[in-house]
Parts: structure tokens; sequence; C-alpha cells
């Protein structure tokens, strides 16, 4: 009389499994979602922090080297682009591009020792120093997320139903032109 039940019983307990598995899971994903969110807001922050800075380093340098305008010019545009990106593959494009700008606004900087000297190209100076710190922070924990979020919804058994629950791979935070950033910025003098 008793003997379907355990069969049910198996069934019933498998079947429990795998919606703790699941529940489980999507939470997981859900957490690393949020937080791969939570970085790429960290660098749009550090971003646009950047971006504010560079008016006024630009009018520090203007008053010095107002002839070079092509500089000025591409810090703008490099400026415009890092604001307008809207997806990883877009800020590693635009950061390839100010890494460029901010190079040779600090080359032209190199040739004016009353601007070296001057206390408020300095404190920008220090500022933007202190931002390209925290935007490649930014970028490691940002890339760390997007890591470990690929991974679990690239792994069996989660690659089958990762994607049905509305989780896909991210995109990691890369520049596109590697060469632009293999030498910082330099920003001592």
């Amino acid at each position: 009389m008793w003997e379907w039940l355990i069969p049910v019983l198996i069934v019933v307990a498998i079947i429990v499994i795998i919606g703790i598995y699941l529940w489980a899971t999507y939470n997981s994903l859900v957490q690393l979602n949020v937080r791969v969110d939570e970085a790429w807001s960290d660098i749009t922050v550090q971003l646009k922090r950047r971006a504010d800075l560079l008016p006024n380093l630009i009018e520090s340098v203007k008053g010095y080297a107002a002839h070079e305008k092509a500089v000025f010019e591409n810090v703008t545009q490099a400026r415009a682009e890092t604001l307008g990106a809207s997806s990883p593959a877009d800020a590693g494009v635009a950061e390839g591009h100010m890494q460029q700008a901010l190079r040779s606004i600090f080359a032209v900087a190199e040739a004016y020792p009353q601007l070296q000297a001057s206390q408020n190209f300095l404190q920008l100076q220090s500022s933007i120093t202190d931002t390209e710190d925290k935007i490649q922070a930014s970028r490691r924990f940002y890339n760390g997320g997007v890591r470990e979020m690929n991974t679990k919804v690239k792994t069996f058994p989660n690659n089958m139903f990762a994607k049905r629950l509305g989780f896909g791979e991210r995109e990691f935070f890369d520049v596109v032109d590697a060469a632009a950033i293999s030498e910082p910025p330099r920003v001592q003098f």
C-alpha cells in the first residue's frame, strides 16, 4: 500500500533540490548583475569627474600656449566622446582618444616652465592624476565583476537557463587602442 510513496518522495525531493538550485543561482546572477551595474556607474562617475576637470586644465594651459589650438580641440573632442559613451565598447574607444589627448596637452605644458610653477595648474594636475587612478581602480572592479558574471552565465548547468532568465554575457571595458594607453599621460614635471 505504501510502495508508491517512496518513488513520489524521491521525485518531490529531486524537484525541491532543482528548485533550490534554480532559486540560489538566480539570486546569485541578480547579485552579480547589480554589482556589474554598480561598477559601471562608478566608472561613469570617474569619467565625468575627469571630463569636468578638463575645461579648467585647458584654460590653464591656454593662457601660456594659446597657439596650440589643435591640442585643445583634440582634448575637447575626446571629452565630448567620453561623455557621450553609453557602453563599455564606446567608453573603450573614447578612453584611447582621451589618453592621447591628455598626453599631448601635458607635452605642451612641459614646454612652459611658468605653467609648471602655477599653483592652479599643479592642483589640476594632481586632481587628474587622482582621477586617473580612480578610473583604473573602477575599471579593474568592473572587469572583475564582468568576469564573474560571464563565468557564471557560461558554466554548466547555468548556461542552460541563464539566458531564459534574462541574464547574458556582459562587455568588458577594454581600451580599443592599447597603444594609446601603453604609456600613461605624464603629469609629473
